[in-house]
């Protein structure tokens, strides 16, 4: 873009007061500011964009912080001046970029910009399941129960305000089904429910949780409402001609419960008459399950593995008739009907919790809560100390008149129609719809000024402390703690936020928020073409999840170094993933650390090398070096390409000739001005993955011809493959660190980083550095820090 004047950088920002005076150095000439960043620098005509640094004066920096975080994030990743022209030294843009940090952090501090969290937000899926296993120890699939939750700023847990009619009825029909399985109360009619397995499963190996010598089959962790006799029907997968696929001899099925085996059966192919429907009809099997959640298994058991002697590698995938058809049967379905028969109530953990120990001595023999009671006010006395022990942790507080109140009402309505045990189940019933449960109540206090900024109550913060690392409520332990007043003392705080991070509950940081930060969820609706990729199925994709969360998992509860994420030379596989990446000398269906170190043409380790990232940053049939570029910018290096301008084609729709590599499709799609200004930054990225195809696989050509892998960052550093990637971003760490900080902030505030979030993020990072920026370091810096123990006034 032409400009009409030239200026040092120093000078430039001399000129808005950024530094006391120009240096005028030959050294120190390089090419005129962004036009649309600079616009004062510029004639008016230049200037693009709607971002002026005009009238800024950096002896009050506070009068306009949020452009001047722009102006360090552009600085910090070296988009200022732009690409191509003459850039100052690392030494210049460091003292400029540490010159203006050192002015908004001291006027953060002088007046703290915390920002504001909804007053009332409701707890989303994972949490609402999450805190039902911790308050009654039952086991729910919260996704059967109520509908998805749109993500903002790559999270679940922020957009969750609302709660219309249509959801609250969804809320008390789960509530009502929930109270029922925490007490056991028999329904009107035995309950049936349905489990399938997906399509694109290969079933002729051992299904991880079930006994070795099994293979295929199905693991249904069932929760039983009371003891007693289910009927447990299985069908089998069916080709489109109706047939049983992989059925020509006759094979052994079993019927497992905490892998004890209850039932077995014998499934043949259909006789003269050809009638498959016949052939699964007899899988009905009648067993006896106690009260509680328990595993129940469908499989067969595995005849030995003959290899296969063929030109080519057989396929590790089996379920498409006309590419890669069954060589055994599969499970398609299995429905747990229940109970037919009930034997009583059961000791189930709900019970348990709800009721106490079982009684001891001769009574033993009753489940909890069996009590007899005197008459309805020792009846009454035992609901309201059951109830105020259920209300307290259900609402992260301490429970007051009026909540045991409303709750013993429900507990009256219940008794009067049927028992103790049904008034439990309706005033739990009534608790778990209240908005002390369904909501996070954050409040302002009553003599709180207008924007001014405010400490969150103690109970809030362990709320905010819970649901951050374990994505549910607080345990007893947490509220004791709050309501002694030690989260406010800085030990205290880190000795309960270290327990909270060795507790097992802190998986959710994997299962979570890393699943949606790498968009791992994203997965699911990856169905690769099944022409150019036929041994891709559903255990291939599983694998891909399994290896990432592993890997994640390690680094987190082993406290390692966040950049580690990026520089590990090891990952974890299981045989079927090991054969996919071509990784000798893995065998089982069992995950394990696999190290690469001293290999230097290693092709597997850190995130950018791991199948699950390259794929959902592809399409179904070949790799886009856009999307992994702008997933790298984005989540990664914390600079994302801007979006589009309207009305750019895509690449589709370009006349660009399809049987080019996708280097020079690329290069021509640029020549449009209108795609340059994002693509420019996006694919040189993307490019230094070239070397792995949609679904992750090395590769080292593509149609016969060599790949091409070399790259280059949007700061001008320029590499070659993956290894020459992860090194460029760990040049400067701290951005990769800074980046992976937000992501974890957003999801511990549930709401978007602003501006005046920026000196927090650039304080837990200085105080990370000095620890090797390990995992622990950073959520102790995010817990202590002002956004999450602090709230601004509307």
């Amino acid at each position: 873009m032409p400009h009409s004047h030239a200026f040092t950088l120093r000078a430039c920002l001399a000129t808005i007061g950024l530094l006391a005076a120009p240096i005028s150095a030959a050294g120190d000439v390089v090419a005129p500011f962004l036009a649309n960043f600079c616009a004062d620098c510029h004639d008016a005509g230049t200037r693009k964009g709607d971002f002026s640094l005009e009238g800024l004066n950096s002896a009050n920096v506070a009068a306009a912080a949020a452009t001047w975080e722009r102006v360090v994030r552009k600085l910090e990743h070296r988009q200022m001046p732009p690409r191509g022209e003459v850039r100052p030294s690392t030494d210049e843009y460091d003292q400029v970029v540490a010159t203006l940090t050192a002015a908004l952090d001291r006027a953060a501090a002088a007046r703290p910009r915390p920002g504001r969290t909804e007053t009332l937000r409701r707890l989303n899926r994972t949490e609402y399941q999450n805190a039902i296993r911790d308050l009654l120890g039952v086991t729910i699939d919260a996704s059967t129960l109520l509908p998805n939750d749109e993500p903002s700023h790559g999270f679940d847990n922020l957009a969750v305000g609302n709660l219309s009619p249509t959801l609250l009825d969804r809320y008390v029909t789960a509530a009502q089904k929930i109270a029922r399985l925490a007490v056991g109360t028999p329904g009107r009619a035995p309950g049936s429910d349905t489990f399938r397995v997906r399509p694109d499963v290969t079933q002729e190996e051992h299904v991880d949780g079930l006994p070795l010598g099994t293979r295929g089959g199905i693991l249904i962790p069932y929760p039983f409402p009371q003891t007693g006799e289910y009927e447990v029907q299985v069908r089998l997968q069916r080709d489109r001609n109706e047939q049983v696929e992989g059925l020509r001899r006759p094979h052994e099925i079993e019927v497992l419960l905490d892998r004890t085996r209850l039932a077995t059966a014998t499934v043949k192919p259909p006789g003269a008459d050809k009638n498959a429907e016949a052939v699964d009809q007899h899988l009905r099997f009648r067993i006896t399950a106690p009260a509680g959640t328990h595993a129940l298994g469908v499989t067969f058991p595995k005849d030995p593995s003959a290899l296969l002697e063929t030109e080519r590698a057989p396929f590790a995938s089996h379920f498409n008739m006309h590419r890669h058809p069954r060589t055994v049967p599969a499970v398609y379905q299995v429905t747990i009907t229940g109970p037919l028969v009930t034997h009583g109530l059961g000791d189930t953990p709900s019970r348990r919790i709800l009721f106490g120990d079982a009684p001891a001595g001769p009574e033993s023999a009753r489940p909890p809560g069996s009590e007899r009671f005197a008459d309805q006010t020792q009846e009454e006395e035992r609901a309201r100390a059951l109830l105020s022990r259920l209300a307290r942790r259900a609402y992260r507080r301490p429970v007051n008149a009026d909540d045991l109140r409303r709750l013993l009402q429900f507990f009256r309505d219940g008794r009067a129609e049927g028992g103790f045990e049904a008034g439990i189940e309706a005033s739990l019933t009534a608790l778990l719809i209240s908005p002390q449960f369904l909501f996070r109540i954050e409040t302002d206090p009553p003599d709180a000024v207008r924007g001014a900024a405010h400490r969150i109550s103690d109970l809030e913060l362990a709320s905010r402390l819970s649901f951050f690392l374990w994505s549910s409520l607080p345990d007893e332990a947490l509220l004791d703690a709050a309501l002694r007043g030690e989260l406010r003392q800085p030990a205290g705080l880190e000795a309960q936020v270290r327990r909270l991070l060795a507790d097992d509950r802190a998986r959710n940081l994997v299962d979570n928020f890393a699943a949606q930060w790498l968009h791992l969820r994203g997965l699911e609706a990856f169905t690769p073409d099944a022409r150019r990729f036929i041994d891709f199925d559903d255990n291939l994709r599983q694998a891909l999840r399994r290896e990432t969360e592993l890997f994640v998992a390690d680094v987190f509860r082993a406290d390692r170094p966040v950049t580690e994420l990026l520089s590990a030379d090891y990952t974890f596989l299981n045989e079927r993933l090991a054969r996919h990446y071509r990784v000798p000398h893995v065998f089982g269906s069992q995950f394990r650390r696999v190290s690469f170190a001293g290999d230097p043409q290693r092709q597997r380790g850190g995130l950018l090398r791991h199948g699950s990232l390259l794929a959902v940053t592809s399409y179904a049939t070949r790799t886009s070096p856009v999307l992994r570029g702008n997933w790298i910018l984005a989540n990664l290096v914390g600079e994302p390409a801007p979006p589009p301008p309207p009305n750019t084609p895509n690449l589709e729709d370009t006349v660009i000739a399809a049987s080019l590599p996708i280097r020079q499709r690329l290069a021509q799609h640029r020549e449009n001005p209108r795609c340059a200004s994002c693509h420019d930054l996006m694919d040189p990225v993307g490019f230094a993955l070239e070397n792995y195809d949609a679904v992750g696989r090395w590769r080292t050509e593509e149609d016969h011809r060599a790949i091409d892998a070399r790259g280059g960052l949007p700061d001008g550093t320029v590499f070659d493959g993956v290894a020459g990637l992860e090194q460029a971003i760990l040049a400067r760490p701290e951005l990769f660190v800074s980046t992976f900080t937000g992501k974890l902030l957003t999801f511990a505030l549930g709401r978007g980083i602003e501006p005046g979030d920026a000196p927090a993020l650039r304080e837990i990072v200085r105080r990370a550095r000095a620890h090797d920026y390990r995992f622990s370091e950073i959520v102790l810096g995010i817990v202590r820090s002002v956004p999450f123990q602090m709230r601004e006034a509307p």
